[in-house]
């Protein structure tokens, strides 16, 4: 179970709307029932659809942060889809599009081989035996499903060492376009943080280690640098580390 609750680490501070953060409310909620009942074959069905959220949440960054390769990847696709996957206003709408395992190929974008995309993947194909009435139980103890719950963990930890990039991508990004307090969203730069980085990028604990440790002093050249360092400041001050260890490869 401890190895499980890690995942929270790599999802969403905050979501979109409220519907968002009570569906994930509720699939946690599910899994610990479940889990805590001993009903592991339920347990491993909530917890792969919270690390398909976590997936659909990195893809979301990557189309954020690298629109025109995500474009390019999404050749092959029937032309209603590759243009409805671009206009998705939210991560979950993915899979409205898309089958699971097809989700995956995204992460190419981000320097994983096939290989890995593969052991990203597999999870897919042992939830669709489960999810289908075979006669038998997958997961009929604790043991069993700790064993999926680790590697599944492990997935996610590369998943998220590979996004590092990305991240910065995005956070550099954000710096340089809310550098002017009298043009930017909110003065303040907390609310601008909160609401235009954390909140509109679907950040996480994990995702934020990455921009605490961000060399600020490498855009020491962009106008309005000073800004640029005050609101990194301002970021480091409002979310500790948490999980620095967590989000090694």
């Amino acid at each position: 179970m401890e190895e499980a609750l890690e995942l929270a680490e790599y999802l969403p501070q905050s979501f979109a709307n409220a519907s968002e953060q009570a569906y994930l409310d509720f699939v946690w909620s599910a899994f610990q029932t479940n889990y805590e009942a001993n009903r592991y074959e339920f347990a491993s069905l909530a917890f792969h659809l919270l690390y398909m959220s976590f997936v659909s949440f990195s893809i979301w960054q990557i189309r954020l942060a690298r629109p025109k390769p995500f474009a390019m990847a999404m050749v092959g696709f029937r032309t209603e889809d590759e243009g409805s996957l671009i206009e998705c206003e939210s991560p979950f709408k993915f899979y409205d599009r898309l089958k699971e395992s097809q989700i995956f190929r995204f992460l190419k974008l981000i320097g994983c081989t096939n290989q890995q995309v593969g052991e990203f993947a597999k999870f897919v194909k042992r939830r669709n035996k489960i999810a289908h009435p075979t006669g038998t139980v997958f997961f009929n103890d604790q043991a069993a499903i700790d064993s999926e719950i680790a590697d599944m963990m492990k997935e996610v930890r590369n998943i998220e060492a590979h996004m590092h990039p990305v991240i910065l991508e995005l956070y550099q990004k954000f710096l340089r376009d809310s550098s002017d307090p009298e043009e930017r969203q909110y003065a303040d730069p907390s609310d601008e943080i909160t609401a235009n980085f954390v909140h509109a990028n679907y950040m996480s604990a994990a995702d934020l280690v990455y921009c605490r440790e961000f060399a600020v002093e490498e855009m020491v050249d962009d106008d309005g640098f000073e800004e640029i360092k005050n609101l990194h400041e301002t970021l480091v001050s409002m979310y500790p580390a948490q999980v620095e260890e967590g989000v090694a490869a």
